[in-house]
C-alpha cells in the first residue's frame, strides 16, 4: 500500500512566468532573427543580456585570452571530465557498426551511419555557467563524427564566460558565439548574414530556450523536448537518510521547479529524510531554490516491497534514478523507464551530471518511456541502402510488387514492377503496349 509522507504542493512544475508568455515571447524573437539577421539578435543580446559587440563570434585571440584568464586547475579539471566523456562517448561508437548482406541471391541489403553535418551547441550561462553542458554536447558531437560544432553560450549582464569558452573550445567547437537565449537558437538554426545554419540544435537551456527549440523542430533537428532536472531516489531500509537528503537536494537546486522524490520500503527512514532536508537546507547556500523546489514538488513515499518502488519508479520514469538498496543492480533487471540509472551508495547523481563520463542530457516529463538521453547514436543517421544486382532477382521482386502495389490500388509502383519483371525476357509490360484512350 503506498503512503505519502510527504506530497508535492504543485501539480506540475512552476515558473515566474506563464507558458503563454514565454511562447509568444518566443514566437516573436523567432520571427524577427528570421527577419533580420544579426541585427535582431545583436539588439535581443544587449536587451537579455547586455551584451551587443559588433561581432557576436570570438576570433581565436578572444579564444586565447579567455583560456589565459582560467585558473590552471580548472583547465586541467576540463581536461580529465573532457577525457572521462570521450572515453565513453568512443565507446558508444564503437558499439554502432553498420552491415551490408546478400539476402537472398541478387539481393543486397545494408545499412550504414552518417554523422550529421552541422550541430549548434547550446551551454547555458547565468546564474548557473554549465561547462559540462560543453563536454556532453560538443565533445560528443565530434566524436560521432560531425565536421561543424557552432556553439553559443550568453555573456550575462556583459560579463564573458572564461571558464565556458575555454570548455567549448577544448570539447572541439570550431565556432564559438558570445549569444544567449531565444535569439542563440534562432540564429543557430535560421541563419544570420554571418551565421551559418546547422542541421541540428542540442543542449539544455531555461524556458525560452526548451520552447525556442521545440518551435524550430522540423526545420532543424533536436535532442530532447527538455523540462525541468528530476531526481528519484529508491531506496530501502539499509540505506543512510543524511545521504538521501544531501543527493535529493543536489538536484533540486537546479531550479524551484525541479521534482526531487524519496520512493522507499521504510518508513523510518521516510521520517528521518524528512528531518534531514529541513535541517540541511538551513545551511544550504541554494536553499531558496532548492528551498522551494523541495516544498512545491517534493515527495516522500512509502510502498510495502521493492518490487512495488520499481513498479512505482517506472510510472514516474524520471530523469534520474538513483538506487540505494542493498542489491542495487537488481534495478537493471527491474526497471524500464528512467533517463539514467545511478547504483548504490558510492554513486551520486551529480557525479553523471559533472564528472563521470556519461551524458548529462536526460529525457524529462516522462519522456524516458519512449527514449534514452543525448549520445553518440543522436548525431548519426541510420540510413540504408539497396542493390539488386541480377535479374531473375529484380523480375521476382517486380512480380510480387506488381500485386501487392495494385492490392493497394497504386498502379504507379506496380508498373515499377511489371517493368522489371517483363525486362527478364527482353520484354515490355502489356499496359506499354496498349494505346492510350482518345490518342
Amino acid at each position: 500500500m503506498t503512503q505519502y509522507v510527504k506530497q508535492a504542493t504543485a501539480s506540475a512544475p512552476t515558473s515566474a512566468v506563464s507558458t503563454e508568455d514565454v511562447k509568444s515571447t518566443v514566437t516573436a524573437v523567432i520571427a524577427d532573427v528570421r527577419a533580420r539577421g544579426d541585427r535582431a539578435v545583436r539588439e535581443y543580446s544587449e536587451r537579455f543580456d547586455n551584451w551587443a559587440p559588433s561581432s557576436l563570434r570570438l576570433t581565436r585571440e578572444q579564444i586565447g585570452a579567455s583560456i589565459a584568464r582560467v585558473p590552471e586547475q580548472t583547465l586541467a579539471d576540463i581536461e580529465t571530465v573532457q577525457n572521462k566523456v570521450r572515453r565513453f562517448a568512443q565507446l558508444q561508437k564503437q558499439s554502432l557498426n553498420g552491415f551490408e548482406a546478400e539476402v537472398e541471391p541478387g539481393v543486397i541489403l545494408g545499412q550504414k551511419n552518417i554523422p550529421v553535418n552541422a550541430v549548434g551547441a547550446y551551454v547555458p550561462g547565468g546564474r548557473y555557467p554549465l561547462l559540462a553542458s560543453a563536454h556532453m554536447t560538443i565533445l560528443t558531437a565530434k566524436v560521432a563524427g560531425v565536421k561543424r560544432v557552432a556553439a553559443a553560450t550568453p555573456a550575462a549582464g556583459g560579463v564573458i564566460p572564461d571558464a565556458s569558452i575555454a570548455a567549448m573550445h577544448m570539447a572541439g567547437a570550431d565556432e564559438i558565439y558570445l549569444m544567449g537565449g531565444v535569439q542563440a537558437i534562432s540564429a543557430l538554426a535560421l541563419g544570420t548574414e554571418t551565421i551559418a545554419p546547422v542541421d541540428m540544435i542540442v543542449g539544455p537551456g531555461n524556458a525560452y530556450v526548451a520552447e525556442a527549440k521545440r518551435e524550430l523542430f522540423g526545420e532543424v533537428g533536436i535532442d530532447l523536448f527538455a523540462g525541468p532536472t528530476e531526481v528519484l531516489i529508491i531506496a530501502d531500509e539499509h540505506a543512510d537518510p543524511f545521504l538521501i537528503a544531501v543527493d535529493l537536494l543536489s538536484q533540486a537546486e537546479h531550479g524551484p521547479d525541479s521534482p526531487a522524490i524519496l520512493v522507499t520500503t521504510s518508513a523510518a527512514l521516510a521520517e528521518q529524510v524528512l528531518i534531514e532536508i529541513d535541517e540541511q537546507l538551513l545551511s544550504l547556500p541554494t536553499r531558496a531554490i532548492a528551498g522551494a523546489a523541495w516544498r512545491d514538488h517534493g515527495e516522500i513515499i512509502v510502498v510495502d516491497d521493492l518490487d512495488e518502488a520499481y513498479e512505482l519508479g517506472d510510472r514516474l520514469a524520471s530523469e534520474h534514478v538513483q538506487i540505494l538498496t542493498a542489491d542495487p543492480r537488481d534495478a537493471l533487471g527491474k526497471m524500464t523507464n528512467y533517463g539514467a540509472l545511478f547504483l548504490g551508495e558510492n554513486t551520486c547523481v551529480s557525479f553523471g551530471d559533472k564528472v563521470i563520463g556519461t551524458n548529462h542530457v536526460l529525457p524529462t516529463k516522462l519522456a524516458a518511456r519512449y527514449t534514452g538521453g543525448l549520445w553518440v547514436g543522436k548525431f548519426l543517421k541510420t540510413v540504408t541502402f539497396q542493390e539488386v544486382t541480377s535479374a531473375a532477382a529484380s523480375a521476382q521482386l517486380g512480380e510480387l510488387l506488381g500485386r501487392a502495389a495494385r492490392a493497394e490500388n497504386f498502379e504507379g509502383h506496380a508498373r515499377s514492377g511489371d517493368l522489371r519483371a517483363a525486362r527478364l525476357n527482353g520484354e515490355r509490360p502489356a499496359w506499354a503496349l496498349t494505346p492510350v484512350p482518345g490518342s
